[in-house]
């Protein structure tokens, strides 16, 4: 087998819809030979009985209970044995052939172990793709947003859209989660997705392992996924938040030295110390509800505690 196209969905039943039509439209009449694997993280909302009812080719995989992105999608990479395996959000669109010319990439550059898309929002409009690794100032822009030139720049992560534009293959740090097709052979190599990240990381922490293990990181600006972008975590705001930063900080101390985690401790404290006034005074201005008040707070409140341990 080609290629292994792996779905975790939680509650997005329509979204989930519109990226399966547009999987099967990416590969059908191609010479990919695929299995597509939807796991379902107990869903309420019908979503398993639409993919058993409109999509009965496809290998269904039912929790339940939500196991996060990690874990379920490890219960599907478990399945697999081809050559490439494509990890895909179920709030994206695949347009035209990108399955393919990520594929055809990959098969032209074998020292590749991962490569991914150029997304973009679903009205069309740029989104950052891939990035470099976490750095302190990433941190620090998290909670004092500057100037929006500052935001899009290297100090924050992000690659230059002009590298985007030129529709090449440019390597990165790592690829966004949404969209990101791994070689089988790495994957063999470093191992699943480290299920101690429960959502948020633990692509970047794959990434760290695939390059750690001497394999390129890519990005395919040729190849197009629309990605709308949070319409899972977006039902939990202030909850996603707290998990954010629980993955975030467990991936520093996996990966970055002692004065990184004490200093980015340092500047998530103060960040949420700037928080709690700026939640306050949208409070005292009616611009956010007391009871929003109280969930935001608490949710600092947590993620200042995991500072300490």
């Amino acid at each position: 087998m080609d290629l292994s196209v792996i779905i975790v969905s939680w509650n997005v039943k329509e979204l989930l819809c519109g990226c399966l039509v547009s999987v099967y439209q990416s590969l059908v009449g191609g010479s990919i030979d695929h299995k597509v694997l939807v796991v379902d993280n107990a869903s309420s909302d019908g979503s398993a009985d639409m993919v058993r009812e409109l999509f009965p080719q496809a290998r269904l995989i039912t929790n339940t209970d939500n196991k996060g992105f990690a874990a379920a999608n490890n219960q599907a990479l478990a399945e697999t044995s081809g050559r490439y395996v494509v990890l895909l959000n179920p709030d994206t669109e695949v347009r035209d052939a990108a399955l393919g010319l990520l594929l055809r990439f990959l098969d032209a550059t074998p020292s590749a172990g991962m490569a991914g898309p150029r997304l973009v929002y679903g009205d069309g409009s740029f989104q950052h793709s891939a990035f470099h690794f976490p750095s302190l100032a990433q941190a620090f822009f998290d909670f004092h947003p500057l100037h929006p030139r500052l935001l899009g720049s290297w100090l924050n992560g992000r690659y230059p859209r002009s590298l985007y534009r030129s529709g090449h293959p440019f390597a990165v740090d790592h690829t966004l989660g949404a969209c990101m097709m791994v070689r089988h052979e790495a994957i063999e190599q470093v191992g699943y997705l480290d299920e101690q990240f429960f959502m948020y990381c633990e692509e970047i922490d794959w990434a760290m392992r695939i390059r750690q293990a001497g394999w390129g990181i890519y990005c395919v600006p040729a190849a197009e996924v629309v990605h709308y972008a949070g319409q899972s975590t977006q039902q939990f705001r202030d909850e996603m938040f707290v998990a954010l930063w629980r993955s975030r900080l467990r991936l520093f101390a996996q990966h970055y030295g002692a004065f990184y985690n004490w200093a980015v401790r340092h500047i998530v404290r103060l960040g949420l110390r700037h928080g709690e006034g700026e939640a306050r005074r949208q409070a005292a201005t009616g611009m956010m509800s007391s009871e929003d008040l109280v969930k935001r707070l608490a949710a600092y409140q947590n993620v200042r505690e995991m500072t300490y341990e």
